[in-house]
């Protein structure tokens, strides 16, 4: 294990201004996707569609590194370019999403999950490693309306297994636990679940020999359930957030990339947004989001080739507006400009 090489590329991954594009949604998420906008989910649109945006060299200004299902980063260009120096071209960091879905913990409550993939990752990871990844990301699902000691426990031991891994092989984690706002709980009760999570997951890093200088945090941000009868302003979960991974996230962590968790686009920026307007936390906090990124530029490509630079468009502007709250500048002026 290399930790300053390992530091390194953590910092880059988190550095002021950028963020992190997560572009690893499985066949089956991007059937749902390509179904949404009309276009047949086949390997070539799927590979289309992600090349748009890896070659949105304006867009891509915005974004350190991008996250690869284990299709996307085997596959080339139209023109024969791997995929990976496409992104490397455009100065980010190529990522590999490493873990497998879940599937019932067996022992816990019912409906409780556990991610698979450790199996034979010792195995992956180098190849992933040649192929040009220098990150990696292992997401667990926690759902804070059925949870239990064993659901926690099995996913930060597990989540730690695989971090420790990676560093083996100089490669970044991610260490992503997802508390999932799918639900109908209140605020407080992300807040307590998200609490107990986070501590354990890095009671696990330690017992791991995991280097904190080497991983980013991708958490969720402490926001009421979708369903929850009160929701709550950006300004409380701006708040609360902040002080849920001040009480939790030791200062060595180079850097947060938020996860959007379902959240919409312009509401996960403004949380963003506001969290680093109000500062005063040890360590620089961005983004890594998905949908919040996706939507807008998936919408406008709907898989025509003369739609590629109206996709790359909306994808600029999605990824500018990230890169500003990623320093507290976003404001709804700034984001209604692209609609003039």
């Amino acid at each position: 294990m290399n930790l300053e090489a390992l530091n390194k590329v953590a910092d880059a991954m988190v550095q002021p201004g950028k963020g992190i594009l997560a572009a690893d949604e499985s066949t089956g998420t991007m059937g749902k996707r390509m179904d949404a906008i009309g276009v047949d989910n086949t390997a070539d649109n799927r590979r289309d569609y992600r090349e748009m945006m890896f070659t949105a060299k304006d867009a891509m200004a915005y974004v350190s590194g991008v996250i690869l299902y284990d299709e996307t980063i085997w596959q080339d260009a139209a023109d024969g370019t791997p995929l990976v120096k496409k992104i490397t071209d455009a100065g980010s960091i190529p990522g590999i999403k490493v873990d497998e879905g879940t599937r019932p913990l067996s022992g816990a409550k019912p409906g409780e999950l556990i991610t698979k993939g450790l199996d034979g990752l010792d195995k992956r990871l180098p190849k992933y490693y040649e192929r040009g990844a220098r990150f990696a990301k292992w997401r667990a699902v926690i759902d804070p309306t059925n949870i239990s000691y064993a659901g926690v426990l099995a996913n930060a031991h597990a989540l730690a297994r695989y971090a420790n891994l990676c560093q083996e092989f100089d490669i970044v984690p991610i260490v992503e636990p997802e508390v999932l706002m799918d639900g109908d709980n209140d605020i407080d009760t992300t807040y307590a679940v998200t609490e107990w999570v986070l501590k354990e997951t890095f009671q696990q890093l330690y017992f791991m020999n995991v280097k904190l200088e080497g991983i980013v945090l991708k958490p969720n941000m402490i926001v009421p359930g979708k369903k929850a009868a009160k929701q709550a302003s950006v300004d409380e979960v701006a708040q609360k957030t902040i002080k849920c991974l001040m009480a939790c996230v030791p200062a060595a962590v180079p850097g947060i990339a938020y996860l959007s968790g379902g959240q919409s686009d312009e509401l996960a920026t403004a949380h963003l947004s506001r969290m680093n307007e109000i500062g005063g936390f040890p360590w620089q906090m961005t983004f890594s989001y998905g949908r919040a990124l996706q939507a807008a530029p998936q919408k406008a490509w709907s898989g025509r080739p003369e739609n590629v630079a109206a996709g790359q468009a909306a994808f600029l502007h999605r990824a500018r507006m990230n890169g500003l709250a990623s320093q507290g500048k976003w404001n709804e002026i700034l984001e209604r400009q692209h609609a003039a």
